[in-house]
């Protein structure tokens, strides 16, 4: 990532978890100018032998810079810390609001500062805190664009990718919904298939190994598949449900014949088996959203 000079560009993190310290030691290292403020001000220690400034209360948090950037637990929490201040506190401020939330809460925070005269951008971190400010780091970014533009170069201190996905307030929420569902995914078909090996006497380091030496075929799947949902075009698939169903409901047996847990397979087997039942069995494995439409 390229290094920017900002010497003196005045920055207000709040929030110190992990992320948050790892945002505002990515602007300190960029040459900004970064007040910081915590509910337990002990988190602040390390970022003050590195040049930050501690603000005594919110107040003076808020007051310290007209960029704010906010990485909590969640909305709900943002809105109990802004809410212990003045209403007249956020007026002319810009909000860059890191903390998760669904698109509605997005939606609403926006609204929420608007009527506080103040501005918010509702953005995401797709990153560990060790990659922010490096360009391994991936942020979206939603709101009004101009508002995007002004501060882009800033938040360009805090990933090697900073994206504004849309000028409605829920978009990047809504990215991160969608990547959520998708890791949600990853994290437990990976761990039933370390279960597996573990079961059956094999490392699952060496599993772990397999699934990085075949990551860019599954890359190149999702793109795939986010090409074949956009455009409805299921059928020239080089796999089909059918097959797919087949082997899933091997998976099943597998689980019972070693027995360890049959709570995915058994589920993942039951959604592809409704897709047969609909009649989509001949088309491809994305043509299952189709039924995951429904209620089931």
């Amino acid at each position: 990532m390229e290094t920017t000079n900002r010497i003196g560009e005045k920055v207000t993190v709040i929030g110190l978890g992990s992320m948050g310290t790892a945002i505002a030691r990515a602007l300190l290292q960029k040459g900004f100018r970064v007040t910081v403020w915590n509910r337990d001000p002990s988190k602040a220690a390390a970022l003050l032998a590195s040049g930050a400034i501690q603000a005594s209360n919110l107040r003076e948090a808020l007051a310290a810079s007209s960029l704010l950037v906010i990485c909590v637990a969640d909305y709900k929490v943002t809105r109990q810390i802004f809410g212990a201040v003045p209403i007249d506190s956020l007026q002319g401020k810009t909000v860059v609001q890191l903390s998760t939330g669904t698109p509605l809460e997005a939606r609403e925070f926006d609204a929420w500062m608007q009527q506080r005269g103040g501005h918010s951008l509702n953005g995401d971190i797709l990153a560990w805190p060790r990659q922010i400010g490096t360009s391994e780091a991936s942020i979206t970014i939603s709101g009004d664009g101009h508002l995007f533009r002004k501060h882009e170069t800033s938040l360009q201190a805090l990933a090697g990718a900073v994206t504004h996905v849309s000028e409605e307030p829920g978009g990047s929420a809504v990215l991160f919904s969608a990547v959520m569902a998708y890791l949600a995914g990853n994290w437990i078909g990976f761990c039933h298939g370390a279960l597996i090996c573990e079961q059956e006497g094999l490392r699952t380091d060496e599993f772990g190994k397999l699934i990085a030496n075949i990551s860019p075929m599954l890359a190149a799947e999702s793109v795939h598949m986010g090409e074949v949902i956009q455009h409805g075009d299921f059928d020239d698939p080089e796999s089909t449900i059918n097959v797919t169903t087949n082997d899933l409901h091997l998976l099943v047996q597998q689980a019972g014949e070693a027995g360890i847990s049959e709570e995915l397979p058994r589920f993942a087997a039951n959604l592809f088996q409704r897709a047969v039942d609909a009649g989509y069995g001949g088309q491809e494995h994305a043509a299952i959203i189709k039924v995951m439409r429904k209620p089931g």
